[in-house]
């Protein structure tokens, strides 16, 4: 799947701020944007995993089909002994050579390319906590979708996708910087704004940030909070130590905020319009031999966004409960009732339902945005043979 996108990127002078799209569904009829500041009652972790909502709420779009969502959980528990944790297509495809090993993605270099295999890792607090059926395929899948409908944003490095769980990208120099953009004050990560915010911090990465706000409200604007690697976690950074520190030049810098700000912008409208509210996500940027910034990794996966349903959001933000998310976020939240995820050497293994519930969760959000039918393998072939042999065909014909 080659890009269509121009070379140029789109400029804003300031952030953008959520323009909701002029339809009359009643996800888009939501008064969120304008939540009192009032503190609320908080809910415990464990009740922010149930996927219901609280006592005469509506129906969850989780549980709207609830046939289908029983068929995902039946055949991801079938799938559990199949799922792809590691991968070795540097012994088994000559000429291929691994290049980085991350949380999720194991990166291999091929000449000009990039092989980029999407496993069923699921991380969070910088370490792995468990491998989730299909979820390296919804993964692909996802970004792909996104990528072919951003190109009027920003060029991106996808070459092809030969196989369910592998991009072929184009090799360029990355930016040691993730552009982080936020349009609540959520999350519960050492780096989320929620978390930072509640220790009383209201400058963070440049952005001030008015008292009075409760977790889970929407800010006035959406923020851009950048990240760098220090060891083997994310650092938050402001603009001006970017700069001064070397990592990017200013006007690098400002055209990648400039199109991170945009694609959320654009992504907020088009989940919003299918029912969902992208809450914060994270970008990451290259450039190519002949100076373009493009877009790398990733694009509003349920991975590197926050996903909340958006016609039980109101009620239960006023109730004081957690939104209903569609991401790992109720994952994290386990882990972090159950454990010190930070901390703790050995932690506890994820319960088979929680995982499974991920799994459904990550392929109802793919469905729900891209308004298609996920294919759930058929065959039980083991992952790593399959993506050998179909990587192996794609350089050939490279």
């Amino acid at each position: 799947m080659s890009p269509t996108a121009p070379p140029t990127a789109v400029r804003l002078a300031t952030s953008p701020k959520l323009l909701l799209p002029t339809i009359s569904s009643p996800a888009t009829r939501l008064s969120y944007l304008s939540m009192s500041a009032l503190s609320r009652p908080r809910t415990s972790p464990l009740a922010a995993t149930a996927a219901a909502g609280g006592s005469g709420a509506a129906p969850s779009l989780l549980d709207a089909d609830p046939n289908h969502r029983d068929s995902v959980l039946l055949a991801a528990r079938g799938a559990m002994a199949n799922c792809l944790g590691e991968t070795h297509l540097d012994l088994v495809i000559p000429g291929l050579r691994l290049a980085a090993k991350g949380k999720v993605r194991d990166v291999y270099e091929s000449g000009q390319h990039l092989v980029l295999v999407t496993t069923d890792r699921q991380s969070a607090f910088d370490r792995v906590l468990a491998s989730i059926p299909f979820k390296g395929q919804v993964l692909n899948k996802t970004s792909l979708w996104w990528f072919n409908r951003t190109g009027h944003i920003t060029p991106n490095a996808v070459v092809s996708c030969p196989d369910k769980n592998v991009t072929i990208a184009k090799r360029c120099s990355v930016f040691p910087v993730e552009f982080v953009v936020r349009g609540f004050v959520t999350g519960s990560t050492g780096t989320s704004l929620w978390t930072v915010y509640n220790k009383g911090v209201r400058n963070y990465c440049g952005n001030v940030i008015p008292d009075g706000m409760a977790k889970n409200e929407k800010l006035a604007e959406n923020i851009l909070t950048p990240t760098t690697k220090a060891a083997d976690h994310d650092v938050p950074i402001t603009p001006d130590e970017i700069v001064k520190s070397g990592l990017m030049s200013k006007y690098d810098f400002d055209e990648a905020r400039s199109k991170a700000l945009s694609l959320f912008e654009y992504g907020q409208q088009v989940a919003l319009e299918n029912g969902v509210i992208l809450v914060d996500t994270k970008y990451e940027f290259g450039k190519t031999a002949d100076g373009t910034i493009v877009l790398i990794d990733e694009v509003h996966t349920p991975d590197s966004s926050r996903y909340w349903i958006a016609n039980s959001y109101e009620e239960r933000f006023e109730s004081g409960l957690e939104p209903e998310n569609v991401d790992k976020e109720f994952l994290r939240l386990w882990f972090k009732n159950n454990c010190n995820p930070y901390e703790d050497k050995v932690l506890p293994e994820a319960p088979e339902e929680l995982v499974s519930e991920l799994a459904w969760r990550y392929i109802f959000l793919f469905e729900t945005i891209t308004n298609t039918k996920f294919e759930i393998p058929e065959t039980q072939e083991p992952i790593h043979e399959r993506i050998s042999r179909n990587v192996a065909q794609a350089l050939r014909d490279l």
